[in-house]
């Protein structure tokens, strides 16, 4: 495949087969994200896009999945979109899914009708940041919505038929929001309710406006033991039947899986065990 620049996709298509149909992220000017500073947003040609899959094609027996890339691949006019789904599942009938990042903005830009004819088609999931429900954090880390806009995106999503998944960052909120940060954010997935949440955990970039801000002082970042408190916060005010729950992040210092909220008590008994320092990660082992 031809890639340009850095390329991301969530922990699960790990063996997805990968392909750019956009360039970078539509916003891309959140405060602590350098994953798409080597490139400006673009369309992909829909030449190149076709050419990736049909060489695909050739080189892989099987493709079972594909990740649309980069960013916020919604974005694309739904026409172009819908060429896409039908060259793929006419390429490889024996693929199972096509997902794709999607942002507030791509989702509120895209109508219903819109949204349930790629869906028809054969995207089946939406990966989506909240980062945070609390609006404070999320206008301090330039996030460009307020909670209420990420929550009726990912309301809108789940309404046309999608498959959602959700992360959110633990310590974006630093110290002076901590307890903030971790009930609203958990309000504001509860009232998502997505099929996967996703909770990482704060790492600095070089050259991020966050970055110069902890070199100033004016931003702290959280330890092991006010993330496991916020993690507690957390898990004692999410409300999302259903949902399976990961904090399995190579940015997380604990490993949690569960599903919500059956096994909220169990999550929370891990947490504990955190607390005494069983289980966590070593700072030098912790990675984006």
């Amino acid at each position: 495949m031809r890639y340009k620049g850095k390329v991301y996709r969530p922990p699960s298509e790990a063996y997805s087969l990968i392909v750019q149909v956009t360039y970078g992220c539509s916003h891309n000017r959140c405060a602590f994200c350098d994953m798409y500073d080597d490139k400006h947003f673009s369309m992909r040609p829909m030449e190149e896009i076709f050419e990736d899959f049909r060489m695909a094609r050739q080189m892989y027996r099987r493709v079972e999945r594909v990740f649309l890339a980069d960013g916020d691949a919604l974005m694309r006019r739904t026409a172009d979109l819908v060429q896409i789904l039908d060259l793929i599942y006419g390429l490889f009938p024996e693929c199972e899914r096509v997902t794709s990042y999607a942002s507030p903005g791509s989702l509120h830009a895209k109508s219903e009708e819109d949204l349930r004819l790629l869906r028809q088609k054969g995207l089946t999931m939406l990966y989506m940041g909240l980062e945070s429900g609390c609006d404070a954090v999320l206008s301090k880390m330039n996030k460009g919505h307020t909670a209420a806009a990420i929550v009726a995106a990912g309301q809108k999503a789940r309404r046309c038929g999608f498959a959602l998944s959700v992360t959110a960052i633990s310590g974006l909120g630093s110290l002076e929001l901590l307890e903030q940060h971790a009930v609203e954010t958990a309000r504001a997935l509860s009232e998502m309710n997505p099929e996967y949440i996703g909770l990482l955990t704060l790492m600095v970039e070089p050259g991020t406006p966050l970055e110069r801000w902890v070199r100033e002082g004016s931003f702290t970042v959280l330890r092991s033991p006010d993330i496991l408190r916020e993690t507690e916060i957390f898990l004692r005010h999410i409300d999302s039947p259903g949902s399976v729950f990961r904090m399995n992040h190579a940015s997380n210092y604990l490993t949690l899986k569960g599903a919500l909220n059956e096994d909220r008590e169990a999550l929370l008994a891990r947490v504990h065990k955190g607390m005494e320092g069983y289980g966590l990660r070593s700072e030098y082992m912790r990675a984006l």
